[in-house]
C-alpha cells in the first residue's frame, strides 16, 4: 500500500474550515463542482444528457455526469454521505439571561458529546430567512468571531465529580454565555446588524455554533487530521473529488454524489436519507434518456451505493469496547463496515465490489463488527438501500472521538478512501 500524498488531508481540512453547517457544504461541494463546469439545475428544470449537473436543496445535493454512452438502464455507482453533524441548534426564542450574563438558548441537535462543547471558543453560521420586498430570501451567515463560551463549573464547586464524572443536564447546563447586560442585542438584532437589514425584517433562522479551532494536520510526521465534523464532511468532500475526478471519463455506470442531510437525527426529513430525494433524481435521470419503468428497474438490479460515513477506530485507553478480532488502526485504509442487524447496509456482494475496488486502488483494507454487548450506531446505508432498492455498502474512514466538537483521523486515511471511492464509481 503507498503512502498517499497528504495534500488530499490537506484540502479536506481547508474544505471543512469553510463548511460549519449543512448549508455551507453544500455550498462549497457546489462551488468545487461550478469550477469544474457542472450545471446546476433548478427546481423546475429537467436534466438534459450528456451532461455534469446538479441539484441543490437546502444541506443536501445531488450530482452526476451522464456521458454518451450511458443509457435508461445504464447502472448508477453513487458515493452517498451525510452533510449534518452533532452540534448546538439556537432556538426560536434564544434570548435569556441570568443576572447580568445575557445568554443564547440552544438545542442539541444528534448525539453531540456535550463535554466537548465546554471551555471552547463558538462562533455562529447557518442559514437565515429575511423579509425581502413581498417574498423572502435565504441568506447564508458564517460569523468566525468567538463569541459564544460554555463555562464548565469549577471543581471546587462540583463535589460529585470525582465520584460519579462529570454530568450535563442540556436544558440547564449547556446555555452559552455571549455578552453582559446591557451590551449584547437580541438575537434578531444581531442576525439584522450581520446582514445589514432591519431586525423585523429577520423571519427565522436555522443558526448553529461551531467551534473555532481550525482544522490541522498534527501528531508526530502529521499523522493526524484533528478537526470539527470529520464525521461526516470528510466523506462529503472526499465524494466531491471522486466525482470530479470521474468527470471528463466516466466508467460504464453513471456516477453519482448525494450528500443527505439530518442523519444525525434520523434522516426523515423532505432531505433526509428516508426522502424519495435521490430516487426522485434517479427517475428524472432515466426519463431524461428515454426510459421507461422497464428500463429503470434494469439500471437499480445494476446499481450499488456506497454509503461513506465514519468509522470506529479502536481506541487506544478504551481497547475493551472494542471487537477483539476486529482492530481498526488509523493511516491502515478505508474501514468496511458489517452489522447482522442491518445497522449497517453491507451484505457479501457489496463487500465483494468494495474489496475488488480498494485492491484495484492499491490500498488497504479494514473490518468493523461492532462488540456483540454493545449498541451499535447506523449510517444512511439501510435507509437507502430500503428507499431505492438497491445493494449499499457500508464504508469510511477511522476516527477516534466521533460526534466530539473536535474527532480526530489518520490524515494519509483520506487519500487512501479517495482512490478506493474512485475506483468503485468507475466500475
Amino acid at each position: 500500500m503507498e503512502t498517499p500524498d497528504l495534500a488530499v488531508a490537506r484540502r479536506v481540512a481547508s474544505l471543512l474550515d469553510a463548511s460549519p453547517t449543512p448549508f455551507h457544504a453544500v455550498e462549497t461541494a457546489s462551488q468545487e463542482l461550478n469550477a469544474a463546469g457542472f450545471v446546476e439545475l433548478g427546481p423546475e428544470q429537467a436534466p438534459t444528457v450528456p451532461g455534469r449537473q446538479y441539484v441543490r436543496q437546502g444541506g443536501a445535493l445531488v450530482a452526476w455526469v451522464v456521458a454518451d454512452h450511458h443509457s435508461a438502464a445504464s447502472g448508477v455507482r453513487v458515493a452517498a454521505a451525510h452533510s449534518d453533524s452533532p452540534n448546538l441548534r439556537v432556538k426560536p426564542q434564544p434570548d435569556t439571561q441570568t443576572g447580568s450574563w445575557r445568554q443564547l438558548g440552544v438545542e442539541v441537535y444528534g448525539s453531540a458529546l456535550l463535554n466537548s462543547w465546554l471551555d471552547r471558543d463558538l462562533g455562529l453560521a447557518g442559514r437565515v430567512v429575511i423579509r425581502d420586498g413581498d417574498h423572502t430570501a435565504a441568506r447564508l451567515v458564517h460569523d468566525n468571531r468567538p463569541l459564544l463560551r460554555i463555562p464548565q463549573l469549577a471543581v471546587h464547586l462540583d463535589s460529585e465529580i470525582r465520584n460519579s464524572g462529570l454530568v450535563l443536564n442540556p436544558q440547564r447546563h449547556l446555555v452559552p454565555i455571549w455578552g453582559l447586560d446591557p451590551d449584547v442585542p437580541e438575537f434578531r438584532g444581531y442576525l439584522g446588524e450581520l446582514l445589514s437589514v432591519d431586525a423585523g425584517d429577520v423571519l427565522s433562522w436555522d443558526m448553529m455554533a461551531h467551534l473555532l479551532t481550525p482544522a490541522a494536520l498534527t501528531g508526530m510526521g502529521q499523522c493526524f487530521l484533528t478537526s470539527s465534523r470529520i464525521d461526516n464532511l470528510l466523506s462529503c468532500f472526499l465524494g466531491v473529488d471522486a466525482l470530479l475526478a470521474l468527470a471528463a471519463d466516466p466508467g460504464p455506470r453513471i456516477p453519482v454524489l448525494c450528500l443527505f442531510d439530518h442523519e444525525e437525527v434520523g434522516s426523515v426529513s423532505s432531505t433526509g436519507a428516508a426522502s424519495p430525494m435521490l430516487g426522485a433524481v434517479l427517475e428524472r435521470l432515466n426519463a431524461a434518456l428515454g426510459g421507461d419503468l422497464e428500463d429503470l428497474h434494469r439500471s437499480r438490479l445494476d446499481s450499488l451505493v456506497l454509503s461513506a460515513d465514519g468509522a470506529h477506530a479502536t481506541h487506544p485507553n478504551y481497547p475493551d469496547r472494542h471487537e477483539p478480532g476486529h482492530q481498526i488502526e488509523l493511516n491502515a485504509g478505508p474501514v468496511l463496515k458489517f452489522n447482522a442487524s442491518q445497522r449497517y447496509a453491507t451484505d457479501a456482494q457489496g463487500a465483494a465490489a468494495f474489496t475488488l475496488a480498494c485492491e484495484r486502488a492499491g490500498v488497504g483494507m479494514q473490518k468493523f463488527v461492532n462488540r456483540s454487548d454493545l449498541a451499535c450506531g447506523s449510517t444512511i446505508g439501510p435507509q437507502t438501500a430500503a428507499e431505492l432498492q438497491v445493494a449499499v455498502v457500508d464504508a469510511g474512514c477511522a476516527q477516534l472521538a466521533m460526534h466530539s466538537a473536535s474527532e480526530t483521523a489518520g490524515s494519509r486515511d483520506p487519500g487512501y478512501f479517495l482512490a478506493a471511492m474512485i475506483e468503485l464509481l468507475a466500475g
